[in-house]
């Protein structure tokens, strides 16, 4: 990965400056998944929006205990804290719509025709080209907690991904032939998932 390519958390936030989501934002160079990054960050005091990218995931997971394959420096595997308050058995609501903001991020962005096979994958040509995780935690003496995860492929080759995945999975950089800046393709994530979950869930905080 060149130093040109790699995330930078002052300058996410600085082009991001956000009311919620990305309130606080950490680029780590490698960990297990974003979604434990950000967990482990959390005290009952956090407020939501703390979010954690990740050049590379060691461990990422998507739903039904599946790995999701984390390469480094071509995509972009992050997650945020929310509180939002919804039942935790309605966690799906937030897979739909944090699906749905990318799905609609690329489509606006790339003029791509993404589209959303629920509850939580964006699809692109047939295949996969971005995930969402949602964990809804309980926490001792306050309000649960959700994390979202969210991963993009975004400038994989073919030969990025395995033999397994090749059949179903794409990146943006393939659909489109050219690479993607992955900073203005963050803010521009960031930016839709800010505005959306306040129409959508924090009206109801």
């Amino acid at each position: 990965m060149r130093a040109a390519d790699a995330l930078n958390a002052d300058q996410l936030g600085a082009d991001v400056d956000p009311a919620i989501i990305g309130r606080e934002i950490f680029v780590l160079n490698e960990t297990t998944s974003t979604n434990d990054a950000v967990l482990e960050r959390v005290s009952p005091t956090t407020p939501e929006g703390l979010l954690v990218f990740a050049e590379r995931q060691s461990a990422g997971r998507g739903q039904r205990s599946n790995s999701w394959e984390s390469a480094t420096g071509i995509g972009l595997w992050f997650s945020f804290l929310l509180r939002p308050k919804i039942d935790i058995i309605d966690s799906p609501r937030l897979a739909e719509w944090a699906a749905r903001t990318v799905a609609g991020t690329i489509s606006k962005e790339f003029t791509l025709p993404a589209t959303v096979k629920l509850p939580n994958d964006v699809i692109l040509a047939g295949k996969k080209v971005a995930g969402v995780l949602v964990e809804m935690r309980a926490q001792k003496n306050g309000p649960h907690i959700a994390i979202v995860g969210i991963g993009v492929n975004v400038n994989h080759r073919v030969e990025d991904f395995s033999d397994e995945l090749r059949k179903r999975a794409i990146s943006l950089a393939i659909a489109l032939n050219r690479k993607v800046n992955r900073h203005e393709l963050a803010v521009a994530l960031l930016k839709n998932l800010d505005r959306t979950y306040s129409e959508v869930f924090a009206r109801n905080s």
